[in-house]
Parts: C-alpha cells; sequence; structure tokens
C-alpha cells in the first residue's frame, strides 16, 4: 500500500508521469483543482491529450460559455480553451492519454 497527500501534488494533479504521483503512467492524467473566485488560465489546446473537465462546485467560464456544477466539457485535440472561475470552483480534470508538455498557449 501507498499513502500520498493531494496537497503534496503539483496543482492537484496526482495520476500521471509528475513528480510526485500517487500512480505514474503515461495512459491519462488526473487532477483535482480547487479554484478562488477570480483565478484564470490563458487560452491555449493540446496538440495530443483530450482533455475532460468536470465542474463538481462551482461556475466558471471555459470556450466562451458559462458552465455549472455537474457540467463536463470535453476538449479535443487542437481546440482552444481558456479559464476562468466565477466562483470558488472545484474541479476533476482528466487528461488522456497522458502527455507532459502538451500544453501551447493560443494566440
Amino acid at each position: 500500500m501507498k499513502h500520498d497527500k493531494l496537497e503534496n501534488m503539483v496543482k492537484g494533479w496526482f495520476i500521471g508521469g509528475f513528480s510526485p504521483t500517487a500512480f505514474d503512467t503515461q495512459a491519462c492524467e488526473v487532477a483535482i483543482k480547487r479554484y478562488s473566485k477570480g483565478e484564470a488560465e490563458s487560452s491555449h489546446y493540446h496538440k495530443v491529450a483530450t482533455e475532460i473537465t468536470v465542474i463538481v462546485e462551482g461556475s466558471v467560464r471555459m470556450c466562451g460559455k458559462e458552465w455549472t456544477s455537474g457540467d463536463i466539457i470535453t476538449i479535443n485535440p487542437g481546440e482552444k480553451t481558456d479559464f476562468l472561475a466565477l466562483t470558488d470552483t472545484l474541479t476533476v480534470v482528466v487528461k488522456h492519454p497522458g502527455a507532459l508538455n502538451d500544453k501551447y498557449l493560443a494566440d
């Protein structure tokens, strides 16, 4: 048995080719991420990975649309997205396949 703490993971990423990680794999990446109202991520895209974001609590703006608790947003390779937490927010993010260094800033 192995034991880890989410607070020790980098930006909530706990499965994937990270260090530290709870489970090292290239098959996927998984994170639980907390955002405070107003936190944002710049517009970006992935060339390889599909990114699935589940809004567990709160509301966000992604891809020019507003999403709330229970919404699942799937961003395919090449599709651009940005992120703005409209409220304090909790998300679960899955990227498939795991692809470190596959985040490209959009123009």
